[in-house]
């Protein structure tokens, strides 16, 4: 124990110049954004257009462009770039000053209306973070959608079409939300009017409906610019330029109508019934559901155009000795004109002979090197044959079913065509299980045509003579059977002395988060900190306990909200060396919703945090680009060493499962393997800085947002392990993060933080994961059938934020026997073993 522990120090500088590691990750914010952005339109060219050119600009997002997600997924950056000011400092000239500037004041006025509205909302309730937290989540601010255009001397008009979505409330298929409001759509029917040519941006964090696309001819140019973060002008403009050439791909499937996603009719609010969620539509969730059943989409998952064309050549299949295959490809830029980069896409179809499948599945994907015209790359892409396994109920366990396998090629699900096979001559039973999370009443499942799928199948296999083939032998692979129960030997014998030194009144405190780090200045508020609960680091959301400093060295971290970056304070008091606490709406919205602060000015020395707001998680996904990601990890955890911050609660990676999540921005798509490598490549990056991690969340199915502390997801085994737990163990096998934080819903009738299952049986004993794993915030506060003591059982190591009930909760239980002390020391020793080694030590 003879770790050197690093002192604390005041965050931030008293300076707010602009600081080296500002300009150093605004590149990287930048780049990601470019790379993210989505071409879904082209029409004659229409971009890149010429440097000079006059562009008449329209919409609320031309000036007030939408960087990312409301709540815990905001960033208090210290500003961010409109799309208006990064075209005129790109040399455009925009006709429409006027406008744009009558466009801010209405804006700025529907702002004041909108916090006065929060204001009267939490009066009525408590005077407490939780019930102003739960007004402003209920109030969604709803933007203005600007004057009637009037005709310019420009010959291409940009108009921005921006939404706002946050976490605690769902999205609805309205208008001002999924569809344009009646001024929305005047506004845009007068610029296709008046306008030779228009380009749309779409500035919304997940899918809105596109019909209006069908009526006006000119709209010759679309763009998925998502949420960009605070770079957001600047990387528009490089696209406008064609100093980039665009080379993101959609992460989900763009429909034609939202009538036409399977679970559309029921999830959420849209049947009436928050209370349950009956994941009635099986394993066909997105493309997977589109694919199978020959539903028409408008764009299909994986689409993405670019200013130049690209040519893929399959070169070989072969069988590697670690139980996978390899295609190797050859990609060239058959353009003559830009330089880009290409995503190659490899699908799947398995046999469909004993168990029903979806008709093609991701099984594995590729991003090129910039390549110039005329330039080509060669890429190989490794599937292990796990990948292509399905979950058995019967078994149970994860088996490769014998027969044709169907590999396509692509940039896309729907441009993929036959590219090889694979023939196995037996059924394998790769893994061997117990079963997790047993349904507790009926449910139905969405079943695909039988005929109408080996149709599908049909058509291919008429060809398979044509493509090159390999044969596996499943006498050559292995059966794994997963031993459970032994997650105590995996931790050192060091950190078990250390733990059995522990009183129960250490251990107890260690369990949670320190209440008494808690920013609210009342006891009585210390029960509903919310995302806000550190101090030592003002405006992160909470702080383990130090009750085990003095005596075992075992110093408390810091955890921060995520995902596009630290959500911190931007600026905070200090009076006399001791940092003043400041109210909760100081950690929101750069506190624009606070209403007073007596911050005793006149003695306090502010501290400026500064943190990079990054692009939201889908867009990082629309990247397709594992290097890039770890690039962007690696700028935040960076920040995290500058701000003392160990934990970065992100990266979100729950399934796009429908569009109207009101917190799908934070995650990264409908398809569980691109989520899980696109989560690993983010904790390989943040975590290649010693003792900074990530926390994956919200461990699991965590896909709606209304009543989500007390939904009960209802899903069958198979569905729960091949799409929603899919991406959770792809990023735990592959990047081993720090840290899981599971989730406010029921899965099953037993609360996420309170399910064996799928912390133990799941995450430690069948995937191997050896960090912690936390509550997210006020879990165990909304009654008894999701407590502290309960977590402890569960292997859910930390109780966060933490309050006082939590330790009388596990006091009891500890005494009349239903939580045992060895059941707590291995919840503790989770915690040590991950507070060892992280920043808060010096590396070994």
């Amino acid at each position: 124990m003879n770790r050197k522990r690093k002192k604390t120090k005041l965050t931030g500088t008293i300076s707010r110049d602009v600081q080296p590691y500002e300009v150093a990750h605004r590149k990287v914010a930048k780049a990601a954004a470019e790379e993210g952005f989505v071409l879904l339109k082209n029409d004659h060219q229409v971009l890149p257009v010429a440097k000079g050119s006059k562009l008449a600009l329209y919409g609320a997002g031309a000036s007030n462009p939408i960087k990312g997600g409301t709540g815990s997924g905001d960033v208090n950056e210290r500003e961010v770039v409109s799309i208006y000011d990064g075209l005129k400092q790109a040399g455009y000239e925009i006709t429409t000053e006027d406008w744009i500037e009558n466009f801010r004041k209405q804006y700025e006025q529907s702002r004041l209306d909108w916090r006065q509205k929060i204001w009267d909302e939490a009066d009525k309730t408590a005077d407490d973070s939780m019930s102003f937290f739960n007004a402003y989540a209920s109030m969604q601010y709803a933007i203005p959608a600007g004057d009637i255009p009037e005709k310019t001397d420009a010959q291409t008009a940009v108009y921005v079409i921006s939404r706002i979505a946050g976490e605690a409330a769902d999205r609805f298929d309205k208008e001002s939300d999924y569809y344009l409001n009646q001024k929305e759509e005047e506004i845009l029917k007068t610029i296709c009017t008046l306008y030779k040519e228009v380009i749309l941006l779409i500035n919304s964090g997940g899918i809105i409906d596109l019909s209006f696309l069908d009526s006006y001819a000119n709209i010759s140019g679309v763009v998925l610019i998502s949420q960009p973060g605070m770079e957001t002008g600047h990387a528009v403009a490089s696209l406008f330029t064609g100093e980039v050439t665009p080379s993101g791909k959609l992460t989900d499937t763009w429909a034609y109508k939202y009538e036409d996603y399977p679970n559309s009719k029921t999830f959420s609010h849209n049947n009436g019934n928050v209370q349950t969620e009956k994941y009635e539509e099986g394993i066909y969730v997105g493309y997977r559901y589109f694919d199978t059943f020959q539903v028409p989409v408008r764009y299909p998952f994986g689409y993405g155009l670019s200013y130049t064309d690209f040519h893929i050549t399959v070169k070989g299949i072969a069988k590697e000795a670690d139980d996978s295959v390899s295609v190797t490809l050859s990609v060239a830029n058959t353009g003559s004109v830009y330089s880009g980069k290409e995503v190659v896409q490899l699908y799947v179809s398995c046999p469909q002979e004993s168990m029903e499948k979806e008709y093609r599945r991701l099984a594995g994907f590729a991003k090129t090197a910039l390549l110039a015209p005329g330039q080509s790359q060669t890429l190989t892409i490794k599937i292990p044959l796990y990948t292509l396994a399905s979950f058995c109920p019967k078994t149970p366990g994860w088996i490769l079913e014998k027969g044709v396998y169907g590999l396509f090629v692509g940039n896309s699900i729907a441009a993929a065509a036959l590219a090889g096979t694979l023939n196995l001559d037996a059924d394998v039973l790769l893994v061997k299980t117990e079963h997790i999370c047993p349904l507790k009443e009926e449910l139905q499942e969405l079943s695909a045509p039988k005929q109408a799928v080996q149709a599908l199948r049909n058509s291919w296999l008429a060809q398979a003579g044509s493509v090159p083939s390999l044969s596996i032998e499943a006498a050559v692979l292995q059966t794994k059977t997963v031993v459970y129960g032994n997650e105590k030997d995996n931790i050192s014998p060091e950190v078990w002395q250390f733990v059995d030194s522990l009183d129960t009144e250490q251990l107890t405190l260690l369990a949670t988060g320190d209440p008494g780090k808690s920013q609210n200045a009342s006891d009585e508020q210390k029960d509903s900190a919310l995302g806000s609960a550190g101090i030592s680091v003002p405006g992160s959301a909470a702080q383990t306990s130090s009750c085990a400093l003095k005596d075992g060295n075992l110093a408390p971290i810091v955890l921060a909200d995520g995902p596009a970056g630290l959500r911190l304070l931007q600026s905070y008091p200090v009076v006399d060396g001791e940092i003043r606490p400041v109210p909760f709406e100081m950690s929101i919205e750069h506190g624009f919703l606070t209403r007073k602060v007596d911050l005793d000015t006149d003695n306090a020395e502010l501290y400026y945090q500064y943190c990079t707001a990054f692009p939201i998680g889908t867009l990082l996904a629309q990247t397709w680009d594992r290097e890039l990601l770890q690039e962007v990890g690696k700028a935040v955890a960076e920040e995290m060493n500058l701000f003392c911050v160990t934990l970065w609660l992100a990266p979100g990676m729950n399934i796009h499962r429908n569009p109207l999540c009101g917190r799908n921005f934070e995650y990264y798509s409908e398809d569980p393997l691109l989520s899980g490598k696109m989560a690993a490549a983010m904790t390989d990056g943040v975590q290649s800085l010693y003792g900074c991690g990530t926390t994956i969340k919200h461990f699991a199915c965590n896909n709606q947002e209304d009543n989500r502390m007390g939904s009960d997801s209802v899903i069958s085994e198979r569905t729960l392990r091949e799409i929603y737990l899919k991406g959770f163990e792809i990023a735990v096998k592959e990047s081993q993060p720090m840290s899981i934080m599971t989730s406010y819903n029921l899965i099953n009738g037993i609360h996420a933080a309170n399910n064996y299952d799928l912390c133990t049986k799941a995450a430690r004993d069948e995937w191997g994961f050896a960090g912690v794993i936390m509550t997210d915030w006020t879990t165990t506060q909304k009654g008894p059938d999701c407590t502290a003591s309960g977590c402890m059982r569960a292997g859910n190591d930390l109780v966060m934020p933490g309050v006082p009930n939590d330790h009388k909760d596990i006091k009891t239980a500890l005494k009349d026997g239903s939580l045992t002390l060895d059941q707590l020391k291995l919840s503790i020793a989770h915690l040590v073993n991950i507070v060892w080694k992280s920043n808060r030590y010096e590396a070994e």
